[in-house]
């Protein structure tokens, strides 16, 4: 079976995905220029998902199911807006929420069509689905149909919980290190950072950064309090794990 086309049909009143914006500045590499591609299809998943109603987990599943299809393959043998719809597709299937390929098809639209109308049940928008359903497909057999994931959100609410027990309540109430610490946890599926690092690393390093970032100090004792929640994660893997996000936040401010 040939997988779909690298580019998907297009809606009556424009083009349902965007041309490929191949670099965000003059004189890079393509692995730049791949991994910005890669950043920015990811927010796309993410502005869908919340327009979609998914909740975090499947958001989450559908960015790392991209990731790990690109791993596979050429990115530019495949529509990378394509695959990122099918991802949203497959993961409401994997995490139980379950996703109309209509609905997905037309909040991708509105997404690159501001105000437009839906898309009306034509040829083309058939060929579009099938297209998805397709897609669907082919991550699947790339994957070897190994699509469940796990993710660091229930290792971080663990620690959030465990750390706020050893912080004077007001102290925490005052700084907002839980909402941080979700908010660093999202941005991390914009690369393929989420699946480069293990959960547990994630987890405490988001937790670890948003500390940090606010001042808060924690009882000091034998071990450091990230050692006592997971024994097998070191600084250093806390740095490679910071070192990463802030490289895909420095990627967000150039391509703006």
């Amino acid at each position: 079976m040939e997988g779909p086309s690298s580019r998907a049909p297009a809606a009556k009143d424009g083009a349902l995905l965007p041309a490929r914006r191949d670099s965000c500045g003059d004189g890079e590499s393509d692995s730049a220029r791949d991994i910005k591609t890669h950043f920015r299809v990811c927010r796309f998943i993410m502005d869908t998902g919340v327009k979609l109603g998914m909740r975090s987990v499947p958001v989450a599943t559908a960015c790392v199911l991209y990731h790990r299809f690109f791993e596979h393959v050429n990115m530019h043998a495949y529509e990378p807006y394509l695959v990122a719809m099918s991802c949203v597709y497959l993961a409401g299937k994997v995490e139980e929420q379950h996703m109309r390929t209509r609905d997905i098809i037309n909040v991708s639209h509105r997404y690159f069509n501001s105000g437009s109308a839906p898309l009306e049940c034509d040829k083309e928008f058939w060929d579009l689905r099938d297209s998805v359903v397709q897609c669907e497909l082919l991550i699947l057999r790339q994957l070897n149909f190994h699509v469940s994931f796990e993710h660091p959100h229930k290792y971080l609410l663990h620690y959030l919980f465990s750390v706020k027990s050893l912080v004077n309540r007001h102290a925490w109430s005052r700084t907002p290190v839980a909402e941080t610490s979700w908010a660093l946890l999202r941005d991390c599926y914009h690369g393929a950072m989420c699946i480069r690092h293990i959960p547990q690393h994630i987890a405490i390093a988001t937790l670890y950064l948003a500390l940090n970032s606010y001042g808060v100090e924690l009882p000091v004792g034998e071990k450091e309090w990230w050692q006592v929640l997971c024994e097998d994660v070191t600084q250093a893997d806390i740095d490679a794990v910071i070192s990463d996000l802030l490289q895909l936040y420095d990627m967000e401010a150039k391509c703006i």
